[in-house]
């Protein structure tokens, strides 16, 4: 059956299931609170480090690059344990893949920090 709610509705409750979903991550998912945490310190910091607009969106954008991987890597991880407790080789591969692509999102924030830093330091 398809929904009647649309327009302004459907985005009100969208935001909500949204928002349910960060509480959720936040509440249950350790690595998610830690990238968070290092995200509240670094955002600050990239008002200082980037010379113009652009840089400060490039340091901030892979910082909520990292969190948007992180997400997706949970819910992943969520439907796996879901459907049953038992191992699979097809189970674990998609957690390890789920957990390869947060390790690229983070080494490719950590390349994009070092970077603008190193240039804002000794460019």
């Amino acid at each position: 059956m398809k929904s009647r709610d649309t327009g302004f509705r459907h985005l009100v409750y969208s935001t909500g299931y949204s928002l349910k979903g960060l509480v959720a991550a936040f509440r249950n998912e350790t690595a998610f609170r830690q990238e968070v945490a290092l995200c509240v310190v670094l955002v600050p910091f990239a008002w200082w480090i980037g010379k113009n607009p652009v840089e400060w969106l490039v340091l901030v954008g892979s910082c909520i690059f990292v969190l948007i991987v992180e997400l997706l890597n949970s819910a992943v991880e969520t439907v796996v344990d879901r459907i049953g407790p038992e191992h699979h080789e097809l189970s674990g591969r998609a957690k390890d893949i789920g957990s390869a692509a947060v390790m690229l999102a983070l080494g490719m924030a950590a390349v994009t920090w070092g970077l603008l830093a190193w240039d804002k330091f000794f460019g």
